[in-house]
């Protein structure tokens, strides 16, 4: 999986057919306060968790200050 494809694109900007490619990957989002008030953008893309805060501290972010959600697959009637 090439993270580099979508970190930095907004979560609400992928494709469906993106959607369903990346369903079951992690993200890391960065947390909201009243400070920074963050747009939806994906700093990091990998297969846990844990993978996601590597990639964070990788780039020297601090994973404490970003939430980590699954991406589930998309709806389908």
């Amino acid at each position: 999986m090439k993270s580099d494809r979508y970190v930095g694109r907004p979560l609400d900007s992928l494709s469906l057919e993106e959607r369903w490619r990346l369903s079951g990957s992690w993200i890391a989002l960065e947390l909201y306060t009243p400070k920074t008030v963050p747009l939806r953008v994906i700093q990091a893309l990998g297969t846990s968790a844990a993978d996601c805060a590597k990639q964070l501290s990788a780039r020297g972010l601090n994973s404490a200050e970003f939430e980590f959600e699954p991406l589930a697959q998309p709806y389908r009637p």
